[in-house]
């Protein structure tokens, strides 16, 4: 067995030291990208298994098959940087990790599966530990409440017992995780509500920092959230009526109309594609594909379309800034359904896509980010004016082209768009 010479001040930042010295039941950790939450829970997940014989982890994400790609490959990376990597056996098809001295297990599931949490047993201590990634994305709390409170038992150890943690990026202030944490009248007992940025990461390189702070200035309402860890504000959102929960794809394109829409990017914007079913009786929207990747060249753009099924059917993509050479060089090489998408006040399709109630699955986290930080400009007083602020709005774009033939089919629409310049809705 490996010598184990831990200093843990070395290895996360100050912020992070109520994940070890804190009994408390709920410890909630809201921050900005780069602040180092994940890498300083996972920290405490390995300590735990190898310092306390009791301690068995549930790391929950709210899909299932996202748990691979994200926390185990993190955790593996962090056992091996903290030299125990040798005593775990990673189990990737699972997955499932073992602290192969005792039998000890580190689990991983889904809030999309819940028969597979409440089943759940462990042959050596108490599943006692739950770690929250994402949870943000987690869009019922009796979701989280369902898994919560499946970790129940007693603790053969005297000094042991329960604890959850949480992290996430806070999107939205109307998310059941402020008031259930963060709010002092009405969060629950024994918690812990701690915001951390990236000025708490204090190996984050030099670039990637500049990064964040030109964010300040490109897009300070989106630098909110991801660079200073705050709530996003919902004042000012151009799409009110949006709800992110999880849905039948098969159901919800019964009687509605498929559609496609494609923005076209490189550096630092990137190529972004969504589609999603509009039911125009129903009112509905229900988003449930993107794609929104920076340094896309055009062979792979066309081989993701490919792969994913879109060499027919209508996509209307944007034709300014080098879109038509892309929509003909996709058209000439198999994606036989682009079209240019026409000219037309933004504000125009912004308000015909106001009507309709806006469902997101939950796994779209570019979607839901930009439906959260897209909103209307101001004047120099401060005041909203009618017009949407011409930034973080990809896939805002992608949705509005999408839907441009149920747009564009309304009568009168040149009647309509002069009426728009002339109430000061263009462009």
């Amino acid at each position: 067995m490996p010598t184990i010479n831990w200093n843990l001040p070395k290895m996360v930042s100050r912020a992070y030291a109520p994940l070890f010295n804190s009994k408390a039941r709920y410890i909630a950790y809201k921050g900005s990208r780069g602040s180092g939450k994940s890498e300083g829970v996972a920290t405490k997940v390995i300590l735990d298994v190898v310092t306390k014989p009791y301690v068995n982890w549930l790391v929950l994400r709210r899909y299932a098959n996202t748990n691979r790609q994200s926390t185990f490959t993190l955790l593996q990376k962090v056992a091996n940087r903290m030299g125990v990597g040798s005593l775990f056996q990673f189990n990737g098809s699972l997955p499932e990790i073992t602290y192969k001295p005792t039998g000890q297990k580190i689990l991983f599931r889904g809030a999309d599966k819940p028969l597979s949490i409440t089943s759940i047993s462990v042959e050596t201590g108490n599943l006692c530990r739950l770690w929250v990634e994402e949870a943000y994305q987690m869009e019922l709390e009796e979701s989280f409440e369902t898994v919560d409170e499946s970790m129940r038992g007693v603790i053969d150890d005297p000094d042991g017992f329960y604890q959850t943690v949480l992290t996430f990026n806070p999107w939205n202030e109307r998310h059941w995780l402020k008031p259930k944490f963060f709010d002092e009248d009405t969060r629950v007992d024994n918690s812990l509500a701690i915001t951390t940025t990236y000025k708490d990461n204090p190996f984050l390189d030099e670039d990637y920092v500049n990064r964040l702070l030109e964010m300040k200035e490109r897009n300070p309402r989106r630098a909110r959230v991801a660079v200073d860890g705050e709530w996003g504000v919902a004042e000012g959102l151009i799409y009110e009526n949006t709800v992110v929960e999880k849905f039948d794809v098969k159901e919800v394109v019964k009687g509605a109309r498929i559609v496609r829409g494609m923005d076209w990017g490189y550096g630092p914007d990137p190529t972004a594609f969504i589609e999603y079913a509009i039911n125009t009786r129903t009112k509905d929207i229900y988003i449930y594909k993107e794609m929104y990747k920076q340094h896309m060249l055009t062979d792979e753009i066309f081989r993701w379309l490919y792969v994913h099924g879109y060499q027919q059917g209508d996509i209307r993509a944007d034709y300014a800034n080098g879109g038509d050479r892309m929509i003909q060089e996709l058209k000439n090489k198999g994606i036989s359904g682009m079209k240019r998408a026409h000219k037309y006040e933004i504000m125009f399709g912004v308000t015909y896509l106001q009507d309709f109630k806006i469902h997101v699955l939950p796994a779209l986290e570019h979607t839901i980010e930009e439906l959260n930080s897209y909103v209307y400009d101001t004047d120099k007083e401060g005041g909203w004016v009618g017009k949407a602020v011409d930034k973080n709005n990809h896939l805002m774009d992608a949705m509005r082209y999408a839907a441009e033939p149920l747009i564009m089919t309304r009568k009168s629409t040149t009647d309509r768009m002069e009426a728009f310049k002339q109430l000061g809705l263009g462009r």
